[in-house]
């Protein structure tokens, strides 16, 4: 493609996970497109794309909302406003990676560039749209979904690392934090207790269970977590029969990757989190109440041990995964794989 060609990605996700799962697929369209423009049509919380991965992506065009898309309710005369800057002037490719397409494919579609693409369920919709639409996978993680698409799409690769970039002022400004700056030379562990679906959390007593026991190892506990999710971290501590710090809504993006480079091992819900562990290459324990695990689990599965609830078990092939008794995982199976998961060796 030329210097001057024109692409935008559709993906208007909240999460940090669902950012960072695209990133090898942004990967291998900046490598086969290396002088495009390449925009992101996501939402305006998600500018740390930009900032952290400016490499992938040129611009970050806030997405308008559009009907039957709920992560932004369409704001009246917002959509047709964009809408119509867009196919003033073409996109050269506009890419949907915001899932199966039942309803962002027609938003795609809407901006008018010269070849539409993305995946579609051909389960229920039947026929693709007209450009370059191909079946939804419906096994395998959403990494390797969005890779799917972006081999099919002329740009092939295999490479599924997801490395964050943390930089010095990242490091520094956690060393001066008020509350973690003289903890950072201690080993100490993470338990991110909250999750924007109150449907993934984990009980408030047995995330403390688990505090207190890594506690008495020797392990500082660190508490994490967004302003939103602070109140769940209080409960947690209340809990706890030994102290911890308890900074969630403390740590921007840039500090929390720092800390987390730095902690033993992270206990978390199914949540964004995760993936930045994974990121950072630092060892953790998911576990799983309501969401997919062989779409969401992190892919290294001796250093990120996911916990999953018995009913998401059933007549599933979860690979290396820890399949709980109950419905809602034991805190002596959580921490089983937390040892584990520290020592490096597979057990579950």
């Amino acid at each position: 493609m030329s210097a001057r060609t024109r692409i935008a990605v559709v993906r208007a996700l909240h999460g940090l996970g669902d950012m960072l799962c695209a990133v090898p697929a942004l990967t291998a369209l900046r490598r086969a497109n290396p002088d495009a423009h390449i925009s992101l049509i996501g939402l305006p919380a998600c500018r740390w794309m930009l900032e952290r991965f400016g490499a992938l992506i040129d611009a970050l065009l806030p997405f308008p909302g559009f009907p039957g898309i709920p992560e932004q309710p369409p704001i009246p005369g917002a959509l047709a406003r964009f809408i119509g800057a867009a196919r003033a002037n073409p996109f050269d490719l506009a890419i949907q990676m915001h899932g199966c397409g039942t309803v962002s494919n027609a938003f795609t579609v809407l901006l008018g560039a010269r070849t539409a693409a993305g995946l579609y369920d051909d389960e229920t919709t039947g026929k693709p749209p007209s450009g370059r639409f191909f079946p939804y996978p419906r096994h395998g993680s959403e990494v390797h979904r969005c890779l799917h698409l972006t081999r099919a799409l002329d740009c092939p690769s295999n490479d599924d690392g997801i490395p964050f970039p943390i930089c010095d002022e990242d490091r520094s400004a956690l060393s001066e934090h008020a509350s973690l700056g003289a903890l950072v030379d201690e080993p100490f562990v993470c338990l991110h207790t909250g999750a924007r679906d109150p449907a993934r959390r984990w009980p408030v007593r047995r995330f403390a269970a688990v505090g207190d026991t890594l506690a008495s190892e020797g392990y500082r506990i660190v508490l994490t977590g967004t302003a939103a999710e602070r109140a769940t971290a209080d409960d947690v501590a209340a809990a706890m029969s030994r102290p911890s710090v308890n900074v969630a809504g403390e740590t921007p993006l840039g500090i929390a990757a720092a800390l987390l480079e730095r902690a033993a091992l992270l206990v978390t819900n199914d949540t964004g989190i995760s993936h930045l562990a994974a990121s950072v290459g630092t060892p953790s324990v998911i576990v799983f109440l309501a969401a997919d695990p062989e779409r969401w689990a992190p892919l290294d599965r001796t250093r990120h041990r996911p916990v999953v609830a018995r009913r998401l078990t059933r007549g599933r092939s979860l690979d290396r995964m820890r399949r709980s008794r109950e419905d809602v995982p034991g805190t002596d199976e959580v921490l089983e794989e937390a040892f584990s998961a520290m020592t490096g060796a597979y057990g579950g």
